[in-house]
């Protein structure tokens, strides 16, 4: 495992221009990423001798022939005429300049008709961090970016205050980081032990699956914070925002909103969950709501549009008329008294015993126990009740604890259940129809397992095949996910509309028959690049000898029939892999060679991933140059133009003169 500090897959978040970023999706809709300024000799040559070969078959010099062209190699329907005009070499190459030459179709306009667990969500995994999950930095700079590329879910891990509030009657306090105090100074003078010991003998943080507590009753004379009701804001704690458990630094609560208030609707007009850890005591959560009623007003929904109905049986509503809203996702109670029974090892924590639980006014669990620095076990500290205000903010996504798909809360239309991804996958082989009828009516979210120390992520397409709407990912790493989930959300809003058998319209049982299962034909003929990227540790153009590996991601025979997935959904490599030979410079020529994936079964268009890497080949490890990633969907079809984005994720002006055939084909 890579030490986190070295791990140059991790940094911190881009602060400039962050849109031109992907992960989310933005970025393959700005002009960079769908224009070429200039083409280069080779690139040019190439395109002269296509234009050639094209011309002896269709008369470019019409109209007609060149709506024959695009309609038959290019497959589409006439997009792109504007620039061909005469059909003169001048005009063909104007077209490979333009966005009509993109490999990448164009997002088409969502659907927002249908209720809000009918879509998959762009989603971040502790959005507050800015590199590793143990020593990194909190900073509101983390939710700007994401936001602005697009992201559509975020996460906040709330712990309590320790200090007096930095003044936050300042507006500008409140929308950067909070300031260092003299104590938070003294802090970091201490040594990593005692630091940890600070840590370590406060509430730790419990796992994402174990269910919210009441905190028992303070012991005679035991200190409490002050309750928020003060005349000055200088005068009070206020809660703070970390990774707990951990070295990781810290922000104000209040912070985080503001930035939140700033940047939730930049880039998106689609509603913005925000995701509540809340490991806060009563009188802090209180200060929670008094914020999020401050920054967020008139943008946090707080109460069910149909004011009618009960808060147990609250319908959906469609994603159009949630447009411009914050909503809140926190825990709640259990709808009504279980009784005790075994707790399944995988699905909580080992070996510990589910206790009753009660209404949201009476919780009670056992958590796990934590282990101290030198080894010793610790008692675990009980997560605190989340009080009335704050529970009723998760008007559409309220949390509950997962015992069963059987469970009364199941059946509450506004639950969600947030699950591990090795949880996740259990429930997989156990219940497969049960998981996926629960996913086409109601919200389930997936997380990494707490052992990704570097923040490396989970496989998210094997997740959304399961209808799991909200898969949340590392924003701060690069890997296969988040280029997965670039290609899932390419120039969209940030929600995407299911398959038509994930609906919760559809009859379909099973995830094997919700949707067609295809053979796929496809080839790759690479012609040249240009302005190929360099990868962090290079710095010499000539001394770049790329090669391109393509691989797909492709819904596997155990994913269909409910069998254990080989790796549990972790691995982020495609189920086939191919690559080309190595070229040289970042204008390589690859003289046209082809790579084939022939007969790949089991293919959904929709829900079957595209990746491209441009590797430098090296002697011991290849360095990863540049990328690009597609929904098999959106890959289109011709002499087409792939845009790449570098190793950290920012759009270049690099680019691959590709041809790609694409054959889909219903298996009989």
């Amino acid at each position: 495992m890579p030490t986190p500090s070295k791990d140059p897959k991790l940094g911190a978040p881009k602060i400039n221009e962050p849109q031109l970023q992907a992960g989310g999706g933005t970025a393959s809709a700005t002009t960079k990423a769908r224009t070429v300024d200039v083409l280069s000799p080779l690139v040019a040559q190439y395109l002269k001798a296509q234009y050639a070969d094209v011309s002896k078959r269709y008369d470019l010099s019409t109209k007609e022939g060149l709506q024959r062209w695009l309609a038959e190699e290019q497959q589409c329907k006439g997009e792109g005429t504007e620039f061909l005009a005469d059909g003169s070499f001048s005009c063909f190459a104007d077209y490979f300049r333009s966005e009509s030459a993109s490999v990448l179709k164009p997002a088409q306009p969502v659907d927002e008709s249908y209720p809000i667990s009918n879509y998959f969500i762009s989603s971040s995994h502790n959005t507050y961090l800015t590199g590793n999950q143990l020593s990194s930095e909190s900073s509101v700079d983390a939710y700007k970016n994401v936001l602005l590329r697009g992201c559509r879910c975020v996460e906040i891990d709330v712990w309590d205050g320790e200090e007096l509030s930095d003044s936050s009657s300042d507006e500008e306090a409140a929308r950067g980081n909070p300031g260092v105090t003299e104590s938070r100074k003294e802090k970091k003078k201490l040594s990593l032990r005692k630091r940890l010991e600070l840590k370590f003998g406060r509430k730790g943080k419990s796992s994402e699956e174990q269910t919210q507590e009441i905190s028992p009753p303070p012991h005679e004379g035991e200190h409490k914070i002050t309750p928020w009701r003060s005349a000055s804001y200088t005068s009070r704690v206020e809660p703070r925002v970390t990774h707990g458990y951990t070295l990781t630094k810290d922000m104000s609560f209040r912070s985080v909103c503001a930035t939140i208030r700033d940047y939730a609707f930049k880039s998106s007009h689609l509603p913005l969950v925000v995701s509540l850890e809340v490991h806060t005591s009563p009188e802090q959560q209180e200060i929670m709501v008094e914020l999020m009623d401050e920054y967020w007003k008139g943008l946090l929904l707080e109460l069910p549009l149909d004011s009618v109905q009960k808060s147990d049986a609250v319908n959906l509503p469609t994603l159009k008329d949630l447009e411009h809203k914050i909503l809140v996702k926190v825990k709640r109670g259990h709808a009504k008294p279980a009784a005790s029974e075994p707790q399944p090892t995988t699905l909580d924590a080992p070996g510990q015993p589910l206790k009753s639980t009660l209404s949201a006014t009476s919780v009670t669990s056992s958590s796990s126990s934590e282990v101290g620095p030198e080894g010793e076990t610790k008692p675990p500290a009980p997560k605190p009740k989340i009080i009335e205000a704050l529970s009723r903010l998760g008007v559409y996504f309220g949390g509950y604890h997962y015992k069963s798909l059987d469970a009364p809360e199941a059946k509450i239309p506004t639950h969600v259940f947030s699950l591990s991804e090795k949880a996740l996958m259990e429930v997989h082989e156990t219940d497969p129809a049960g998981l996926f009828h629960h996913n086409k009516h109601f919200f389930m979210r997936a997380y990494p397992k707490g052992l990704r120390l570097t923040s490396s992520n989970l496989n998210p397409s094997v997740f959304w095949r399961a209808g799991v709407q909200i898969v949340a990912l590392n924003w701060q790493r690069w890997d296969g996910g988040m280029m997965q989930n670039e290609a899932m959300f390419a120039g969209t809003a940030g929600w995407v509309l299911k398959p038509p058998g994930y609906r919760s319209t559809s009859n379909e049982v099973t995830q094997k028959t919700a949707v067609p299962h295809h053979d796929l034909d496809l080839s790759i003929e690479f012609l040249a690049g240009q302005d190929i990227p360099l990868p962090p540790e290079e710095d010499d153009e000539k001394d770049l000898k790329p090669y391109a590996k393509v691989e797909l991601h492709v819904e596997s025979h155990e994913e269909r029939n409910a069998e254990p997935i080989p790796g549990n959904g972790r691995t982020q490599k495609g189920e086939y892999k191919v690559k080309t030979k190595t070229a040289r410079t970042t204008n390589p020529d690859f003289g046209g060679e082809v790579v084939r994936f022939m007969g790949v079964p089991g293919v959904t268009e929709e829900l079957t991933f595209v990746r491209f890497k441009i590797m430098d080949d090296e002697r011991l490890s290849d360095d990863l140059a540049a990328w690009a990633c597609f929904r098999l969907d959106r890959l289109r079809p011709g002499l087409r133009m792939l845009h790449l984005y570098d190793s950290n994720g920012v759009i270049t002006k690099g680019v691959l003169l590709v041809r790609i055939r694409k054959t889909v084909s219903t298996r009989s």
